[in-house]
C-alpha cells in the first residue's frame, strides 16, 4: 500500500499527539538532530505491525498545512504527547500543546541533497564542511523546505534543505550521499564600477621621452708616436660649438704656433719627429742637415762584385 509515493507496508501506524519542546523534558541533546521523543504505547503499536527499519514517521500540522519528517529518539513521553526539537516546531508552525499527526513512513535512501545557509558566517568557520557531516549524522532523512539548525560554537545556524533527491524526503541513514551548497541568503554580488563615457575618461599622460645622443665619428682623441700628449684638438670638435655654428679660425692659429714651439724644443733635444720639417724656417732647414751629417762619420763602402773578373788561362800552355 502506497500514500503519496510513500509506502506503508501491512497495517500502518498514525496517531495524533499533542507536541512540546525538548526544553519541557530535560532532553537538551535532541536539538541538534530530527529525532523525537514518542510515548510507550506507540512503542507497542508500532511492535505488531510489520514495519521497515530503522523507524521513520511523517509529522503532519493540518492547520497550516506543513509536512515534515523525523525519527524517533525513545518511548518515554507521557501519554498522548510527544517532545520534538524546537527548530522543528518551527518549521511546521506548531506552538507548545497544539496537536499533530504523526505516521510511520519507509523512505528512499538519498543521492544527491542542496544546502543553502542563511548567512554567511557559516561559511567563515575553518572547516564547515566537517562541521554538517558531524551535525547530519545525528539526522536520520531530510525534507525539501525544511530548515535545520547547526550548532556550533555556542552559536546556531540555520540552513534551508533547497533540493534532494530521489524524492521530496529522503532518509541519509547509511547512505553515500552528494552535498552541494547554494549561495546564503545574505550574500550579496560585488557591484561593477560603473563604465565612464568616452569623453569623461582623460588619456594617460606619457613620460617625457629621453632623446638619445647623436653618433659622431671620428670624436676620439689622438695619440702621439713618442708618447707626449697633443696639445691639439681633433677637427670635428674645433670646428662645432655647443650651438652647431663653426668656431673661428684663432684656434687653428694657436694650435699651429703651439706645434712650431714645440718643433724648436724637439730639434734642441737632438731628437727626430716625423712632419718638424714643416714648421722650421727656411734659414734654418739647410744649416741643420749639414751639422747631422758631420756628426756622423763616414762609412767605408764595401767593393761590390763584379762576375768573369779573373785571369785568363790556356790549355796549350
Amino acid at each position: 500500500m502506497y500514500f503519496n509515493g510513500y509506502g506503508y507496508h501491512g497495517a500502518s501506524f498514525e496517531q495524533t499527539y499533542r507536541c512540546y519542546p525538548a526544553s519541557f523534558i530535560e532532553k537538551p541533546q535532541i536539538e541538534t538532530g530530527d529525532k523525537i521523543i514518542m510515548p510507550p504505547s506507540a512503542l507497542d503499536r508500532l511492535a505488531s505491525l510489520h514495519i521497515d527499519y530503522p523507524m521513520l514517521f511523517e509529522l503532519r500540522n493540518d492547520a497550516a498545512s506543513r509536512i515534515s519528517h523525523c525519527g524517533v529518539l525513545e518511548f518515554i513521553a507521557e501519554e498522548g504527547m510527544i517532545y520534538m526539537p524546537y527548530w522543528m516546531m518551527e518549521n511546521m508552525l506548531l506552538q507548545e500543546g497544539d496537536i499533530v499527526r504523526v505516521k510511520n513512513v519507509t523512505l528512499p535512501k538519498g543521492t544527491y541533497v542542496k544546502l543553502q545557509p542563511h548567512t554567511k558566517d557559516f561559511l567563515d568557520i575553518s572547516n564547515p564542511k566537517a562541521i554538517l557531516e558531524t551535525t547530519l549524522r545525528n539526522f536520520s532523512c531530510l525534507t525539501t523546505g525544511d530548515s535545520i539548525m547547526v550548532a556550533y560554537n555556542n552559536k546556531k545556524y540555520y540552513i534551508d534543505i533547497v533540493e534532494t533527491k530521489p524524492a521530496n524526503a529522503i532518509s541519509i541513514i547509511e547512505t553515500d550521499c552528494e552535498v552541494d551548497f547554494a549561495p546564503p541568503l545574505d550574500y550579496k554580488e560585488p557591484e561593477k564600477p560603473p563604465v565612464s563615457g568616452p569623453n569623461k575618461t582623460t588619456a594617460p599622460e606619457e613620460d617625457p621621452v629621453e632623446t638619445e645622443p647623436k653618433f659622431n665619428p671620428f670624436s676620439g682623441a689622438g695619440r702621439r708616436l713618442d708618447g707626449k700628449p697633443a696639445n691639439y684638438q681633433l677637427a670635428t670638435a674645433s670646428s662645432s660649438s655647443k650651438d652647431g655654428h663653426p668656431v673661428a679660425a684663432d684656434a687653428g692659429k694657436q694650435s699651429a704656433s703651439a706645434s712650431s714651439s714645440q718643433g724648436v724644443n724637439r730639434q734642441t733635444q737632438g731628437k727626430l719627429v716625423f712632419g718638424s720639417n714643416v714648421n722650421r724656417t727656411p734659414k734654418e732647414s739647410p744649416k741643420e742637415p749639414a751639422k747631422e751629417s758631420k756628426q756622423e762619420q763616414p762609412q767605408k763602402e764595401e767593393p761590390k762584385f763584379h762576375p768573369f773578373t779573373g785571369k785568363k788561362y790556356s790549355l796549350k800552355g
